[in-house]
């Protein structure tokens, strides 16, 4: 029930994502232009070519980025959170968002796009791999075997990693730091029907591998000891997802920019909701990620229309909001 209640309330959340806006367009007029699309000569169009192009050529796919990134992000948030048996893991908070960042920036302010379309996807991903491996290494340099000081580590990095970051764009072109610096806010303004199918398939990809971890994940919550005496790797596993992690976020960060509190508090709501079992907390967190980020989105472009404001101001409104309501409700 949870479930397709989550799937009800995805597709009314599309709906209304694509006809809200500073030009409004009727929910008729949305689902007529997409099955139009899909099926041509199925409906009769009464709307203008205008109309037909805000929904299919802007506002749709930029919903469906904001579906797959908000996904993305909630399930690695939710995987981390598991094997560090801590309730604050992130992307972000373990540096993985910020290594992605640094490779995006470089490739978009000093390399350029020498492998096409796809140098920001793969440049973003080396820098989050990179800095997962920095995370490790700095654990077991320091001899950081506990959860909480794996945070930690991660906490240090993210600040090394965003200095540097902060350099590129200092000694980058000043014209385009001005749209590195808004896209390090988070925004989806960028979303093409040609880019979708990267985040698509690392999602799919990366979420069934999750999906089918799904027992080791319920027993990496209860301990390391646990796990082992189940059989799991624990050393590998978590590698296995931290690489995994890394992989989702750096895609995600490159074509959405940073986005912050998503996968740190929607795995929080669902288990407010549906418990700690992994079988539903990973499909349940797919679901309302991608459902929470197009309702942030739907802010982000009606608040200030015409203006966009970056997503990533509106979920760390949103996200803090959460979490002292959250501390107050369990000092209650």
């Amino acid at each position: 029930m949870l479930l397709v209640g989550g799937l009800a309330a995805l597709l009314v959340s599309l709906s209304f994502a694509i006809s809200l806006g500073a030009v409004p367009v009727s929910t008729g007029t949305v689902w007529g232009v997409l099955v139009d699309k899909i099926w041509p000569g199925l409906v009769e169009p009464v709307w203008s070519k205008g109309r037909a192009a805000i929904v299919w050529d802007i506002r749709f796919p930029r919903a469906l980025l904001a579906i797959m990134v908000g996904a993305g992000l909630a399930l690695v948030g939710a995987s981390l959170q598991s094997v560090t048996r801590n309730p604050l893991a992130d992307p972000h908070l373990l540096g993985i968002s910020s290594g992605g960042a640094f490779g995006a920036i470089l490739a978009l302010l000093h390399t350029g796009l020498f492998l096409g379309l796809l140098t920001v996807p793969l440049l973003a991903f080396a820098g989050a791999l990179a800095t997962t491996a920095v995370v490790l290494g700095v654990t077991r340099l320091t001899q950081s075997t506990t959860a909480d000081r794996l945070v930690l580590a991660g906490v240090a990095v993210s600040f090394i990693v965003m200095a540097g970051a902060n350099v590129l764009i200092f000694l980058g072109d000043p014209r385009a730091s001005h749209t590195v610096v808004f896209w390090m806010l988070g925004g989806l303004g960028i979303a093409q029907w040609s880019h979708l199918i990267y985040p698509l398939l690392i999602l799919l990809g990366c979420g069934t591998w999750l999906w089918w971890r799904r027992a080791d994940f319920n027993a990496m919550t209860v301990g390391d000891e646990t796990a082992a005496t189940l059989g799991i790797a624990v050393a590998r596993f978590r590698l296995m997802t931290f690489v995994i992690g890394a992989l989702i976020t750096g895609v995600m960060v490159a074509f959405s920019g940073i986005i912050g509190f998503v996968g740190l508090m929607v795995p929080h709501i669902v288990r407010l909701i549906c418990g700690g079992d992994y079988r539903l907390v990973l499909p349940a967190s797919a679901l309302f990620g991608g459902v929470f980020l197009l309702w942030a989105d739907i802010l982000a472009r009606t608040v200030l229309a015409p203006e966009d404001i970056p997503i990533g101001v509106v979920t760390g409104l949103i996200g803090g909001l959460f979490f002292i309501w959250l501390l107050g409700r369990r000092k209650g």
